[in-house]
């Protein structure tokens, strides 16, 4: 009986050490959350997006997602959008075409459309949380590697 409980206690002890090791960001972390975008890192610059200045531009609600129940949703300037999304192995997403409300822009900000932002979004090839940070990476129209960073709230 003693060497049952010990060879039990090692094998969850074991289990245990394993799931420690797998670690990594889990995609719940990203989901139920509504994240709000702060940065595009891009060749030749990156883009970084000042929260409060966008606010008291009247921008506060622009370029948001959220991951809930297989879709992602948001804000993008000025238009609601929803996609469905896949969720792969190794930190893999896809986000699937991108459908959304008409609303014709009466002033966009300047430092990337909604179309842009949309391309981004539908060529995203992996995720991660780095610094409680969201990161989606992604290409741009022309191709070129970028990563879109969210933080939360």
């Amino acid at each position: 009986m003693n060497g049952l409980k010990k060879n039990a206690v090692l094998s969850l002890t074991v289990l245990m050490l394993c799931a420690a090791c797998a670690g990594g960001p889990q995609f719940t972390e990203a989901q139920g959350k509504e994240w709000k975008l702060v940065e595009i890192r891009t060749s030749p610059e990156n883009i970084i997006f000042d929260r409060s200045t966008l606010v008291s531009d009247g921008f506060g609600d622009i370029f948001t997602l959220k991951f809930d129940g297989g879709r992602v949703q948001g804000m993008a300037a000025p238009n609601r959008y929803f996609a469905p999304y896949t969720q792969g192995k190794s930190q893999s997403l896809t986000i699937d075409r991108i459908a959304g409300t008409l609303m014709a822009p009466i002033r966009e900000p300047e430092k990337v459309k909604e179309h842009d932002y949309f391309v981004y979004l539908q060529n995203t090839y992996r995720w991660n949380i780095n610094n409680k940070n969201l990161e989606l990476y992604t290409k741009s129209e022309d191709g070129r590697e970028a990563v879109l960073v969210f933080t939360a709230g």
